[in-house]
């Protein structure tokens, strides 16, 4: 105890400590900001009558100075002007990034140099290994468009002296601390992004984008990222503008919100089932087999903005009202919660219910019965729950209340009388009546009366019930018994019942399941279906109760969650681990994920892809079947994964630092293999199969050798230089080279072949034909990022394998699609909605017939289908339409 601190001793050091790292910050900013006005000045200062800026003796190119690459001009006189040209919306004047003498080059990272000794990123970040030029000297002269005739602006002396050289270094780091500084706004905070505001006028974010002769220089977050125009590019002119011609259609969508939601899975008079994911309805036509080949179809109701929470079917058997939550749209303007009723045959918006009447979201919601829909009866999920009354047919509001301040999980009007409510939840049971106030809106009221359990023990929850053709109710509770409820008078006896006024209490109790009571559907014969949670039973029973029959969920399909009857005696069956069941429960449409999902990779020539995801489960999936061919547990979160080209192996990479290979066929793992102790973000094999590379939160990418079948790996080498965490990568067509996007927006290029050794003249990587396209940094796709991005917006990006097409996904719930290449600043795309958050995955199939597309927290899987010109059937494959690129592949579409 002698050698111990004092009791205020830890937490005192740990404030200093803390005073101390701010104190650096603040400085670091100071700094910033004088190399910003000090930029500034110089600038004005350049503004002035030219003078002589330069000795005509000025020798030739030195270390910091190489020349320039074979088959450029030379370096003209330092008297030359240079005319650099810019987009619409670029106004910061950028200075020269280069080292002395050059324009073009790369700028330094923000906030500071060079390490000693390393390269330059494209991104602006530092590398530790190797020296070399950063990029092509004095080279802006080799493309200019005629068409631009900007003011001239000196170049900088290619002669400085060393005591200049720290104040060019300054230059060069005011130049992207005055770009952060010009830029207003917060790029911190989700809601504070704003991808496609509009420029100019105070207060407007700035363009992100400069263009210099031989290179394309970007912004994100303030750090200018440079890209080299390959040498086939004479103009950016030249480069396709305006969306693709290709367009998408949603041709199916895999899963089934079971985990968390409640009067979700209904059969329409025309025999299609109905059920939601994310923003969609999905309208699904059973036939052949569960949704194997010869199956039925699926169609879409697209109208929501935001995931969609619950459904309800109109008496007539066509009509559809549901109900979404409240959100967000790109600008980070509120989404209000709203009911939408449409037609299921025409997929048409009939009424637009409560816009701007309900709070965080619409909870549940049922039609009446008894006069064939006329009303619809809603709860919203604000603290008070209010239940209100609408008129269908005018969508206008008749009564409303505040309910309760417990959670209500489900709503029903009697079947019988339509003046008689019933809601159901935490710890109650609740009778409503209502009085339509003669049609008047607003003009109705609503009253309430409380079960009374009596000697019955009352429940955590009631999640459901179901109201008997003659006139008692059935409830199931958290506590797995089915409680019969019926109307009698009150006991006069009892205080505070007021007398003889008429109440609801329970009749009959009949233990049914071990663990709560999930669903309960009314047959067509009169007889009841229960389904239940822990146990995952689902029971028929009889008049008074009695058990007929019953059968069980097997467990990797989760509990019951819904239960509905279909044509015949077909059954229905939703679970919480978002699957849907058909037939005689064995089999059924196919599991779903129920957590956020990371990992996607297509089969090499098959309509196949395997997904990942935080739920731990790997699935692979038919995508002409439209059905799970098999899934595994991980035990752990799988991130990314990626087929070897002989289709026989899979990598996954998971959250650990782990990554296995498994044989597609056996589901067998074949390798199980550490890299460090944080998760794998990329894995990827080379086009000819020869090597596996492996992107790491360590800053670092795995090279492994592969054996001819992908079952085997040996380590062959590290690439080594990145300055954050690996976040996408693309092997050359030939396998021999890298190029990879890291955390801080690095572009780095890496000899694999030759001892994983990174290229330190990334200059000479510009005409490099690369076998896939999924870095979302790097001059082919840069049109892709939106004006002001935070460098966050872009989650996926993925080239079509004929090179016609590049499909992104964003963080805003859409999936894009423009031109390649895309190399225009703010490129004009198409946009498709559908997906309930954050997209975080795209992939073309083999054959860019479809794509697929992974929600985040929505857990859902979008297959598109890809339209050539004119919506009719896919593009064939063409050779590129640029000549800095190769020849598409050979695969037919």
């Amino acid at each position: 105890m002698d050698g111990a601190g004092g009791p205020g001793e830890g937490p005192a050091q740990e404030a200093l400590q803390s005073l101390s790292r701010r104190l650096q910050v603040q400085e670091k900013e100071m700094e910033l900001v004088k190399a910003a006005l000090a930029e500034a000045l110089r600038l004005l200062r350049l503004q002035a009558p030219p003078t002589s800026l330069q000795d005509p003796g000025t020798p030739g190119p030195t270390r910091d100075s190489p020349a320039a690459p074979p088959g450029l001009p030379p370096a003209r006189s330092p008297s030359s002007v240079s005319r650099g040209t810019q987009t619409e919306t670029e106004v910061e004047t950028e200075s020269s990034p280069g080292p002395p003498g050059l324009i073009n080059g790369p700028a330094a990272p923000h906030g500071g140099g060079e390490e000693p000794g390393g390269t330059q990123s494209e991104g602006g970040g530092s590398s530790s290994s190797g020296t070399g030029s950063p990029g092509p000297p004095g080279l802006l002269r080799l493309v200019q468009p005629p068409q631009r005739t900007d003011t001239p602006r000196r170049n900088s002396s290619s002669s400085s002296s060393p005591s200049e050289r720290p104040r060019q270094k300054l230059s060069r780091k005011a130049a992207s601390s005055a770009n952060l500084l010009l830029r207003s706004g917060s790029t911190e905070s989700r809601g504070g992004k704003d991808p496609l505001s509009s420029p100019g006028g105070p207060g407007s974010r700035r363009g992100n984008y400069n263009l210099e002769g031989i290179s394309v220089k970007m912004f994100l977050r303030g750090r200018p990222i440079t890209m080299y125009i390959p040498s086939g590019i004479r103009s950016l002119e030249e480069l396709p503008s305006g969306p693709p011609p290709e367009t998408l259609s949603l041709d199916w969508v895999y899963g089934y919100r079971g985990r968390d939601s409640r009067s979700n899975l209904f059969v329409l008079r025309s025999g299609e089932v109905v059920y939601f994911i994310a923003c969609v309805v999905v309208l699904y036509r059973p036939g052949g087999g569960p949704g194997g080949p010869g199956g039925g179809g699926q169609r879409h109701y697209r109208g929501h903005t935001d995931c969609v929470r619950c459904l309800a079917v109109h008496p007539d058997g066509v009509r559809v009202a549901s109900g979404q939550t409240a959100g967000v749209d790109k600008d980070g303007k509120p989404l209000q919660p709203v009911v939408h009723v449409w037609d299921s045959e025409t997929l048409l918006k009939l009424q637009e219910i409560g816009l701007g009447a309900f709070e965080r979201g619409v909870g549940a919601l049922a039609f009446s019965v008894a006069d064939l829909g006329a009303f619809l009866c809603v709860v919203d999920d604000s603290n008070e729950h209010m239940l209100s009354v609408w008129d269908c047919s005018r969508g206008t509001k008749l009564a409303e209340i505040k309910s309760t301040n417990d959670s209500v999980l489900a709503v029903g009007f009697n079947p019988r009388d339509s003046s008689c409510i019933v809601t159901s939840g935490k710890s109650h049971v609740h009778f409503w009546n209502w009085s339509g106030g003669a049609g008047v809106p607003g003009n109705g009221t609503l009253t309430r009366k409380q079960g009374v359990f009596g000697k019955y023990k009352k429940p955590k929850f009631i999640p459901c019930f179901v109201l008997l053709p003659d006139g008692d109710i059935l409830t199931g509770d958290s506590e797995g018994n089915i409680l019969t409820w019926g109307r009698s008078l009150s006991d006069s006896r009892t205080p505070g019942r007021g007398g003889a006024k008429e109440t609801y209490g329970i009749v009959a109790q009949a233990h049914a399941h071990e663990g709560s009571i999930f669903a309960l559907c009314l047959r067509r014969d009169g007889t009841v279906l229960s389904g239940g949670g822990r146990d995952r039973r689902l029971v028929q029973w009889g008049p008074g109760l009695v058990a007929l029959q019953e059968a069980e969920i097997p467990e990797h399909f989760g509990a019951v969650r819904a239960i509905a009857e279909g044509l015949g005696s077909e059954l229905l069956v939703g679970t919480t681990k978002n699957a849907l069941l058909r037939g005689d429960l064995d089999q059924g449409f196919s599991p779903g994920h129920t957590d956020e999902l990371w990992g996607l990779c297509t089969h090499p020539f098959q309509n196949r892809f395997l997904t990942c995801g935080h739920d731990r489960q790997l699935c692979l999936w038919d995508g002409e079947g439209h059905a799970l061919a098999w899934s595994i547990d991980l035990k752990e979160t799988g991130l990314c994964a990626d087929f070897h080209p002989s289709g026989a192996v899979v990598a996954v990479g998971l959250n650990t630092g782990r990554w296995l290979v498994l044989d597609t066929e056996t589901r067998e793992i074949v390798s199980d293999i550490t890299d460090g102790n944080e998760q794998l973000s990329v894995v990827r094999y080379s086009p000819d199969g020869l090597y596996l590379a492996i992107g790491s939160h360590d800053n670092m990418i795995y090279i492994y050798s592969v054996s001819s079948d992908g079952a085997k790996s040996s380590r062959f080498g590290r690439c080594v230089g990145h300055s954050s965490f690996i976040t996408h990568l693309d092997w050359s067509k030939d396998g021999n080279f890298i190029m990879s996007n890291s955390g801080d927006y690095e572009i780095l290029y890496w000899d694999v072949a030759g001892g994983c050794k990174l290229l330190r003249n990334r200059y000479e990587s510009r005409d490099r034909e690369w076998a896939t396209y999924t870095c979302v940094l790097g001059f082919h796709v840069y049109g892709v990022w939106p004006d002001g991005s935070d460098g966050t917006d872009i989650n996926s990006l993925c080239r079509s394998h004929n090179e016609r097409v590049v499909a992104v996904a964003d963080d805003f719930c859409k999936v894009h699609l423009f031109q390649y290449p895309c190399a225009r600043a703010k490129a004009p795309s198409l946009v498709y909605g559908g997906h309930g958050s954050h997209v975080t995955s795209v992939r073309f199939t083999h054959d860019d017939s479809h794509l697929v597309s992974l929600g985040g927290k929505d857990a859902s899987i979008f297959q598109w289908r890809v339209l050539g010109p004119g919506g009719a059937g896919p593009a064939p494959a063409t050779p590129s339409r640029t000549p800095s690129l190769s020849p598409a592949s050979s695969l037919d579409v």
